[in-house]
């Protein structure tokens, strides 16, 4: 994984929201009521895994990149002016969901067929210029064939208010998708798959190669399968997409390894970490933080919640957090307050959190955090996903379930939920001997309202001393707040942890950090 990767995709994504947010009014008649379809065939989730086992019996053939010359040479700018045309949406008069799609071009060279299914029957949806409108691009109907083919797509439905119908989740770019909850602007990514990510091995992107589009039956929920395809498995992959506060992504996934796989990470997911109050070191910006994601959240299988805020590293940092059987992961925005960024562009509060809710039992395992370092928050540099422990065996069918939660926070009933860590906060010490100094802020949970009952702040260090521990009575936040110095004499990193304690009970989630100098 490089930088140059991690740039390419970041930019693609803002193409892919710029070209999202305009929305152009045409006078011309739709042609039909919805796009066009070749003949239709039976389809079945039973049907698209038999397909997926078969085509891993048989050498990986990367799809045709080609794309004629006019779209090939296309700027950045060029690309932004292509939009589709909302009237001409599959299902745009059923009122629920509309489907929308990506045109071919710049960045987007990947062709993916889509296919409308309709009680039982998938009927391929033709590409046809007249959906689109080109802008200044001078494109249109003569120079590009009707072959061509969709970049993706994206599904619209009434979000935020009933008579206006918002995007709410788009599937464009190898695995990529993207999901929004109500008052969201769109942020972190998730994939369908991860191959090799921070590994000695060439990472993988494999690509979701057809999409079935159901046509919805009601308001409530949308479904959409895909095929997978790459190097080293294929798959088959069912999302039950429901849109609310909180927008939920059930994912079914079954896996054909042609090889054996080692690296495999499942519900990954894909952020932007570029500096905050933990991490300031040589910024010059006028926002108090900028970011997609500020930690890493982990309900452990034994119940424990982790908490990690994260960093944009100096050099590459891989995080390993053994467990078995997880109740829960996930990339989270946890600061909501639009003082603490100052951006009226970008609004990072609004930026959902991704949690993953393993259903079923998922074994042995780890959830990895890979901090890339960047020089700019165009780059998505932090990855999550579960590795697990047994290899996936070639010419196996693995099945794994789970469900994203597009959401502000985790969602509530999961567990009972200690006080959190809403604020790290790191500085010079202020002590004789140097050092670090460290502050957190507790809020919420079971813990003390004032000083009458103070809880105990538990610290260690896997390297380095931690001094002068206090703990403070938060008035204006109605938490606590723990402090301390780090005193480290080598430049090695040092693993952290702190949480609070009442007697013999924990009543805090356990912040966990990775010192370096």
């Amino acid at each position: 994984m490089t930088d140059q990767l991690h740039l390419s995709r970041r930019h693609a994504l803002r193409l892919m929201l710029a070209s999202g947010l305009a929305v152009f009014c045409s006078d011309r008649e739709r042609p039909w009521a919805d796009p066009a379809t070749r003949a239709g065939h039976p389809f079945s989730v039973e049907r698209l895994r038999e397909r997926a086992r078969i085509l891993s019996t048989h050498e990986f053939r990367a799809p045709d990149t080609k794309l004629p010359e006019v779209l090939a040479d296309m700027s950045v700018e060029q690309y932004r002016q292509i939009h589709f045309l909302p009237e001409q949406a599959l299902w745009a008069d059923q009122g629920k969901f509309t489907a929308q799609f990506f045109h071919l071009g710049s960045y987007y060279n990947h062709p993916v067929r889509i296919f409308a299914v309709v009680d039982g029957d998938a009927s391929e949806i033709q590409y046809s210029p007249a959906l689109f409108e080109y802008g200044d691009t001078d494109l249109g109907p003569a120079p590009l064939p009707e072959t061509l083919g969709y970049a993706g797509f994206r599904i619209h439905t009434a979000l935020n208010t009933p008579d206006y119908l918002d995007e709410l989740i788009s599937f464009l770019g190898a695995s990529y998708f993207r999901a929004l909850g109500r008052g969201m602007r769109y942020g972190m990514s998730a994939r369908g798959i991860a191959v090799g990510t921070a590994t000695n091995d060439n990472e993988e992107f494999p690509i979701f190669r057809e999409f079935y589009i159901e046509r919805p039956a009601d308001t409530h929920s949308i479904v959409v399968h895909a095929l997978l395809d790459g190097p080293s498995l294929t798959g088959a992959y069912t999302f039950t997409i429901r849109p609310g506060v909180d927008t939920i992504v059930d994912v079914n996934m079954t896996l054909f390894p042609r090889t054996t796989m080692t690296t495999v990470g499942l519900a990954p997911l894909t952020s932007m970490f570029f500096f905050a109050a933990n991490d300031r070191v040589g910024v010059d910006d006028f926002r108090p933080a900028v970011h997609d994601s500020d930690g890493l959240m982990v309900l452990t299988g034994a119940g424990e919640w982790l908490w990690r805020p994260v960093v944009n590293p100096e050099r590459l940092r891989i995080s390993s957090f053994v467990d078995h059987n997880p109740k829960g992961f996930g990339l989270m925005q946890r600061d909501r307050d639009f003082a603490n960024y100052q951006d009226l562009e970008a609004h990072y509060e609004r930026r959902p959190s991704v949690w993953v809710e393993p259903v079923g039992d998922w074994g042995p395992g780890s959830v990895m955090l890979i901090e890339i370092p960047t020089d700019r928050e165009s780059n998505d540099n932090l990855v999550a996903f579960w590795r697990p422990e047994e290899p996936l065996l070639e010419k196996r069918e693995w099945q794994f379930t789970y469900r994203l939660h597009w959401c502000a926070d985790a969602p509530s009933g999961v567990e009972p939920r200690p006080a959190q860590v809403v604020a790290t906060r790191i500085g010079r010490s202020a002590a004789e001997d140097g050092g670090t100094h460290i502050v957190l802020d507790f809020v919420g949970g079971s813990m003390p309202k004032s000083m009458d009952a103070q809880p105990d702040a538990i610290v260690s260090a896997s390297r380095g001393a931690v001094l002068n521990i206090l703990t403070h009575y938060n008035d204006v936040s109605g938490g606590w707040r723990v402090s301390f110095d780090l005193s480290v004499t080598d430049e090695e990193p040092s693993e952290l942890r702190c949480f609070l304690k009442v007697g013999e009970n924990a009543i805090s989630e356990t912040w966990s950090y990775q010192w370096s100098s």
